[in-house]
């Protein structure tokens, strides 16, 4: 009444038992997170330097974008032109958060250097922040 099974389970369950997927090790996935945050940390820095030019934003940039090409093995990260996705408080907003999640990867993986850049610009964009935002005037 029932045919039996042809075929492998694609779910192996038994203990010892070999895939035929890659895996990756922790250290890479935790490589893999990294470059991410990193990657829209520098994003929305451009993002901040079309608004806002300065030397700190400049520096910061190159920082980053040096740090995701390392993480990536060579791959140098796709740097877009900004289109001013918000105010420039909501943009320092946004890069404080992902500096944080940076720096929460980093300390994981212990990766000091990175680990210094992200605490870095969390304070560089909490200092943005603290400063009175300038009001325009309409009309």
């Amino acid at each position: 009444m029932y045919e039996p099974i042809r075929t492998k389970s694609v779910h192996s369950t038994m203990a010892g038992t070999t895939s035929d997927f890659p895996h990756r090790s922790r250290e890479e996935e935790l490589d893999i997170q990294l470059a991410g945050h990193l990657a829209a940390l520098l994003a929305v820095t451009d993002a901040l330097r079309a608004l806002e030019p300065a030397e700190d934003l400049d520096t910061a940039a190159e920082r980053l974008a040096e740090q995701v090409t390392r993480l990536r093995g060579g791959g140098t990260p796709v740097r877009a032109v900004a289109s001013g996705g918000g105010g420039s408080a909501a943009l320092h907003e946004r890069a404080h958060a992902l500096a944080g999640r940076a720096l929460v990867v980093a300390a994981s993986r212990a990766d000091t250097a990175v680990a210094i850049l992200a605490a870095e610009r969390m304070d560089a964009h909490a200092a943005a922040l603290a400063e009175p935002q300038e009001l325009s005037s309409v009309g």
